[in-house]
């Protein structure tokens, strides 16, 4: 089980309001930190999350955690006929809905406010499920997974994309300085909360990855989980089945 990592660690408020307020405060500049604390290499994580996905020709699929939309949009390329970007937070829904208008992609991808723990959804609803640097944010890890297992279709494919940390020396030890370090001051000169990206990075470091991920994937009831570490092991794409 995650451990708690609250992003406003003085307030009142339970980390699932505290995560929705965060992501609403930083969503206008998301999209752009995002590329300057990556590299730029999310992208070639994202295009890998894609490729995973349309092996199964879904058509029907869920992208939960969507934020501003960046793989919902990407998945547009599989073929898929329904995509749906669900996020808890409105704020980051607002600046996806202005891609996928300009993108003229309205017809495909419906984007809608939700929580992961409670989905809206029918049982066996969907060929597919992703969740892309999301899964950390979740309340209730076990939860929300369940949750995800619920509306997959059978033989359906879930994929997620999420940071982990790297165990293999030297990458183990910059991984450290840059997280622990220079990540929060990249947000604290860029974004409009100081708290987020120090939240982000401390996250991403306390959340089970690699086997001990697969094992609560196991656990839930998907099978056939495999986990593929990316770029030295700072993310790494989990694949499994209903």
């Amino acid at each position: 089980m995650s451990k708690k990592v609250n992003p406003y660690k003085d307030s009142s408020l339970g980390k699932k309001e505290q995560v929705k307020q965060m992501f609403d405060t930083i969503s206008g500049d998301y999209d752009g930190l995002n590329r300057v604390i990556s590299f730029g290499i999310d992208l070639k994580w994202r295009k890998r999350v894609v490729a995973l996905v349309g092996k199964g020709s879904p058509q029907s699929v869920l992208d939960i955690a969507t934020g501003t939309g960046d793989l919902a949009i990407a998945l547009t390329k599989i073929g898929a006929t329904k995509i749906v970007g669900l996020d808890i937070s409105p704020g980051m829904l607002e600046v996806g809905k202005k891609k996928i208008s300009q993108k003229k992609l309205e017809e495909t991808i419906e984007m809608v406010v939700g929580d992961s723990e409670k989905l809206s959804f029918e049982d066996n609803s969907f060929d597919a499920i992703t969740v892309a640097f999301g899964v950390r944010n979740f309340e209730n890890l076990q939860k929300g997974l369940a949750e995800i297992h619920r509306v997959l279709k059978p033989n359906g494919r879930f994929v997620v994309l999420e940071t982990s940390v790297p165990t293999k020396t030297p990458f183990k030890q910059g991984y450290k300085v840059y997280t622990k370090y220079i990540l929060p001051t990249i947000g604290k000169i860029f974004s409009k909360d100081r708290s987020a990206y120090a939240y982000l990075s401390e996250s991403a470091s306390v959340f089970p990855h690699g086997e001990e991920f697969n094992n609560i994937l196991a656990k839930i009831g998907f099978i056939g989980v495999e986990n593929m570490p990316q770029t030295f092991g700072v993310a790494s794409i989990y694949v499994a089945t209903k």
